[in-house]
């Protein structure tokens, strides 16, 4: 995916989708890349996603509670973001996830 218009951003603001992950201890290395790669593909699946980042944690303040991976998904709209969630490669995408994860947490805002 391209990066969006530096000038598009200033102008509206964007809805950001942030979601991160904590694995089960019993997660492969393997596994984890199956999960990574199914949310990387999810931007070329899903037309309403307007950009797409992602990481794996490395602050070294110890703060993480075990989440270990950050997904930064953005949307222009909330609409956008209604078709995201049940979409089916979404969906597909969360029965990839499902028996790995142990922990997750959601948080969308809008850009300031």
């Amino acid at each position: 995916m391209t990066s969006p218009d530096k000038t598009a951003t200033m102008d509206k603001p964007l809805l950001r989708h942030v979601v991160l992950f904590k694995f089960k201890d019993e997660t492969s290395a393997e596994d984890v890349k199956k999960v990574e790669d199914a949310f990387i593909a999810l931007g070329d699946q899903i037309p309403e996603i307007r950009d797409f980042e992602w990481g794996t944690n490395n602050s070294p303040e110890g703060l993480n509670k075990g989440l270990t991976h950050c997904f930064f998904v953005t949307f222009e709209s909330e609409e956008d973001r209604e078709i995201y969630l049940p979409h089916p490669a979404h969906k597909a995408f969360v029965d990839v996830l499902s028996p790995h994860l142990d922990d997750v947490t959601v948080v969308d805002y809008w850009a300031k």
